[in-house]
């Protein structure tokens, strides 16, 4: 982390989550906690990260995580201090981004399902509000809140965007409006995502979305249209 600050002249940026897939744990030798176990870990990793990241020497030892006399010398960050970005849709989380984040990486998620990877989702506006209060209430004192991040998982360009929205809004159990309302789908023609892009960012303080890396090509033509 230190070596992307150095080589990205300046621009990185710390991003982590509770880590929801099975699979992901078991690639590092792990089974998946408990979600309790996972946002613990997920604090704890965050604030050593951020401590060490600070120049500062870290001692942990919990069930959790455990390192002793930790420092990280060199390389060092460009920036005095790294932004962190928490992707998460659990309540604890969402609160302590709140209070400690620069970025809260809206993901949406529910519980996982039987294949381990994907969700239920938490789309619909009532839950989307739910989740900001968590927010709010975590940054409540902070000089400035933190910025917000949805993670759009559907993206296309279409001139029929309740046809490309049907299928997906009845897999997820919502309805066709549910789904184009919620800031983690942009469907539609070029002006429709713009003026989808400009309600999120006043219906919820959205202003950031993240987009996998097969819709990157076809957004690319309409950012200058997003500002």
């Amino acid at each position: 982390m230190g070596g992307g600050g150095v080589g990205a002249g300046g621009r990185a940026r710390l991003g982590l989550g509770a880590g929801h897939t099975p699979g992901e744990w078991r690639a590092v030798g792990s089974e998946r906690p408990d979600v309790a176990g996972r946002v613990r870990r997920c604090v704890a990793v965050a604030e050593a990260v951020r401590a060490l990241l600070a120049g500062d020497e870290v001692t942990v030892d919990t069930p959790d995580l455990a390192a002793f006399a930790a420092r990280l010398d060199e390389p060092r960050p460009v920036q005095d201090r790294i932004p962190l970005t928490l992707g998460t849709a659990n309540s604890t989380l969402l609160r302590w981004a709140g209070a400690h984040a620069d970025v809260v990486g809206l993901t949406g998620f529910g519980r996982t399902l039987a294949d381990g990877h994907r969700h239920e989702v938490r789309w619909r506006a009532d839950q989307l509000d739910a989740q900001l209060a968590h927010v709010t209430a975590g940054a409540a004192g902070r000089e400035a809140p933190p910025a917000l991040e949805a993670l759009v998982q559907h993206f296309a360009v279409t001139d029929d965007a309740e046809a490309d929205a049907a299928p997906i809004a009845a897999r997820l159990g919502l309805t066709v409006v549910e789904l184009l309302a919620t800031p983690f789908v942009l469907i539609g023609t070029a002006d429709e995502i713009g003026t989808a892009v400009a309600a999120h960012r006043r219906r919820w303080g959205v202003t950031r979305f993240v987009v996998r890396a097969d819709a990157v090509a076809a957004l690319a033509p309409l950012l200058p249209g997003l500002g």
